[in-house]
């Protein structure tokens, strides 16, 4: 499997059917699940369906979520990428790790890369990041890596408000430079 993204401690790549445990364990912890607004997952079957929609969405984009290894141990601890959100036709930066791996500033190498690749390679015009209120570990990543507040606006139908983050190239090339 080829590696997308490398960083100091990371590697990028995309997500097959061989890490359907490792996102089981991932998305069946409550923990994990608390601050994403979904429920958490049930079953093997869950996972394969969640990975086949990313391999076609690797083919549609050419991006996606993208499995996260932390190269010290070779070990998948969890997942970072680029979603197209059609409902907003927005690009979203996303990130959801394993608990033992939180605080470590994964979340924060793992967004940087991303953001650059995303422009870099494939020029993009803009990435958002949206989280909800109560998740500040999150909200903290978005502002780490020099994204901007933009609004406060439900993320899903129904949902309460989300607060939204936004970046350009512009913006991340300014942060770098502070």
């Amino acid at each position: 499997m080829k590696n997308l993204i490398e960083t100091e401690r990371l590697l990028l790549r995309e997500i097959t059917l061989d890490d359907k445990e490792a996102l089981f364990k991932l998305h069946s912890n409550p923990a994990v699940q608390k601050f994403t607004g979904e429920p958490v997952v049930k079953s093997i079957e869950e996972i394969k369906n969640a990975i086949e929609t990313r391999i076609v969405d690797y083919k549609k984009f050419g991006f996606g979520r993208w499995a996260t290894i932390l190269k010290s141990e070779n070990q998948f601890v969890g997942w970072a990428g680029l979603a197209y959100l059609p409902e907003f036709d927005e690009i979203d930066l996303g990130y959801r790790f394993l608990p033992e791996y939180w605080g470590l500033g994964i979340a924060t190498e793992a967004s940087r890369a991303i953001l650059n690749y995303g422009f870099d390679s494939l020029k993009l015009r803009k990435i958002v990041a949206i989280a909800i209120k109560e998740n500040k570990a999150s909200i903290r990543v978005m502002e780490k890596v020099g994204m901007k507040f933009d609004k406060f606006a439900p993320y899903e139908l129904g949902s309460e408000d989300a607060i939204w983050y936004w970046c350009d190239k512009k913006l991340i090339t300014k942060n770098k430079s502070h």
